[in-house]
């Protein structure tokens, strides 16, 4: 496939931007998009000129690294799909493809496609643990019985990779389907029971302090998001919050 990349340059977070047109040809369509980012970034160097920066990890849709936003979309065209398991059969011979980086106040550039999203670690830090000792004091499975139906629910919320897919499709910006993603995956088990209304509240609150902005419910984010984390998980979070507001 011959195509043309219009990709957002930006040589750091102080810098302006702007879009750079760039054509390649010889693409296959069972190629990743990334392999297509490194394709193009192998002529770069050839050519001399300064590499298009983009993170990756992984490459097998684990790590959450790989986040492009690409002809409008988080990680492309497909469902539940990261950028990085994103296939070029899914364009045509001749497209035009648009590649920015995520674009959220919260989501400060670093340099091209890459974004800083140490938000997401420091509302995990403020929160998303339990206090229940699970180093070194092995315990049977069955020890606690917990109903399939909560464990199945908290083992969803816990696919969450925390891409900042959500963030991105948000037009608000906001980070409530990844926190309450964190939440309920600790919310549903009585290992997280412990530091419950603390959890709910530090990282609702540093939520707010990294300036991600609220939720509407347009369910973009459910749409977009890789694991396809759902909406039920905000509502949840919005009880928690509720029920640890209450007791103070």
């Amino acid at each position: 496939m011959k195509l043309t990349l219009k990709i957002w340059r930006q040589k750091n977070a102080a810098a302006e931007g702007k879009i750079v047109e760039y054509p390649i040809d010889g693409i296959e369509p069972d190629m990743s998009f990334l392999e297509m980012l490194d394709i193009l970034n192998d002529e770069l160097i050839v050519k001399g000129e300064d590499t298009v920066a983009f993170d990756h990890d992984c490459r097998e849709g684990i790590c959450g690294m790989c986040s492009l936003y690409i002809n409008g979309e988080a990680h492309g065209p497909d469902r539940l799909v990261t950028t990085c398991q994103l296939h070029m059969r899914k364009f045509k011979d001749g497209d035009t493809i648009f590649i920015e980086p995520f674009r959220a106040k919260a989501f400060p550039v670093i340099k091209d496609l890459v974004v800083d999203r140490g938000a997401f670690d420091r509302i995990q830090q403020s929160g998303g643990f339990i206090s229940v000792n699970t180093s070194g004091n092995t315990i049977d499975a069955n020890t606690i019985p917990i109903p399939k139906h909560d464990a199945d629910r908290a083992f969803d919320a816990a696919t969450c990779i925390g891409c900042g897919a959500c963030v991105a499709s948000c037009k608000n910006s906001s980070a409530m389907l990844f926190v309450s993603a964190k939440v309920s995956q600790f919310a549903l088990l009585p290992q997280g029971k412990i530091e419950a209304a603390d959890r709910v509240m530090n990282m609702v609150n540093q939520m707010d302090a990294e300036g991600f902005g609220n939720c509407t419910n347009t369910g973009a984010c459910e749409v977009e998001c890789p694991k396809g984390i759902s909406l039920e998980n905000i509502a949840r979070m919005n009880r928690e919050y509720l029920s640890a507001s209450l007791k103070g």
